[in-house]
């Protein structure tokens, strides 16, 4: 690869904007160009940034001969799409999280990109952030014995709007997918796989779930008692408990900047800060791929993408979440 790594921006939403901005904190990044479904909202979004490029299609986008990598940003029921044409045009591709909102299409992602030999990572930031990374290693190495339970929840308070893509079925909205998504990658990355799968959700009048819960089974005895919601804004905190301590992670635990653990009443207090959003780091193990010549992600496993979306299809079945049609 070149110094820098030059990023093409598929859409022009706000994550879109937050990924840019922390962009700029690494080195070996720039972005080149943004592509929209119109050409006012790239331009727009291209001033607002100092990107020179502005394209008012996706297919410009991906065949801009000066973008090296295509950040897919758009609502959910539009990443398949995106990703397929990234894909095609032999482009590396971040696309954000959820890769779809069902399993079968997001492992025709998959199979797409290793059999063509292009990279392809899902934007679960949470995996890349300092913090959790550390988080994984010290449960790894018994730090807190056994993993016994992992809890935790993310919930916002999310005035209606019929218009947001929040609220939109026809966008992908709830809370299942949008937020939800958080506390299952957590529970996956302590625990695995669960065995079992029990779900209930309060289903809006517009048919998108606004306040879920999830309980998950491991044939190891552990257990995970995960919460999201659009109607409460609740302490978006995490706890892994094992046999021999706990690791309890402040508000907004899909990205802590530390975390404590605790053995008894004796508690040791884990800093780890950082600049920025903490989007970056997501972008800097796609870097660190292509310079390796690695069309999959070590800490970003597309098999594990796979296995978290196959939690969330099947909670999608039985809370009644229906995006089809």
């Amino acid at each position: 690869m070149a110094d820098r790594i030059r990023w093409g921006i598929l859409s022009t939403g706000s994550i879109a904007s937050t990924f840019v901005e922390d962009l700029r904190l690494l080195p070996d990044a720039t972005v080149t160009a943004v592509g929209s479904r119109t050409t006012e909202s790239a331009e727009r979004f291209a001033a607002r940034h100092g990107i020179p490029r502005a394209h008012g299609s996706w297919q410009a986008l991906v065949d801009d001969p000066e973008v090296d990598a295509i950040y897919v940003a758009t609502p959910h029921t539009a990443h398949f799409d995106a990703t397929m044409l990234s894909l095609a045009a032999g482009k590396a591709t971040l696309t954000e999280k959820p890769f779809t909102l069902d399993v079968a299409s997001s492992e025709v992602l998959v199979e797409t990109a290793r059999s063509s030999g292009v990279f392809l990572m899902e934007a679960m930031w949470t995996r890349c952030i300092p913090a959790v990374r550390r988080m994984i290693e010290l449960v790894a190495e018994g730090a807190i014995g056994a993993p016994t339970a992992v809890h935790a929840d993310f919930g916002m308070q999310v005035p209606f709007d019929e218009a947001h893509r929040l609220w939109s079925r026809n966008l992908g909205g709830g809370g299942l997918y949008d937020v939800g998504i958080y506390p299952v990658t957590f529970a996956h990355l302590f625990l695995g796989a669960p065995s079992s799968v029990q779900a209930w959700a309060w289903i809006s009048d517009g048919g998108i779930d606004q306040n879920t819960g999830i309980l998950l089974g491991y044939d190891s005895g552990a257990v995970a008692a995960l919460t999201c919601s659009l109607v409460g804004d609740s302490s978006r905190r995490a706890t892994i408990t094992g046999t021999e301590g706990r690791i309890e992670v402040p508000r907004d635990f899909f990205h802590p900047q530390g975390f404590t653990i605790w053995h008894g009443d004796r508690a040791e207090t884990v800093d780890l800060p950082f600049e920025g959003a903490g989007y970056h780091f997501e972008a800097a193990e796609v870097h660190r791929c292509l310079r390796e010549g690695l069309t999959e992600s070590p800490l970003v496993p597309l098999t594990e993408t796979l296995d978290i979306l196959t939690v969330l299809d099947v909670v999608r079945v039985k809370v009644g979440l229906d995006y089809s049609g």
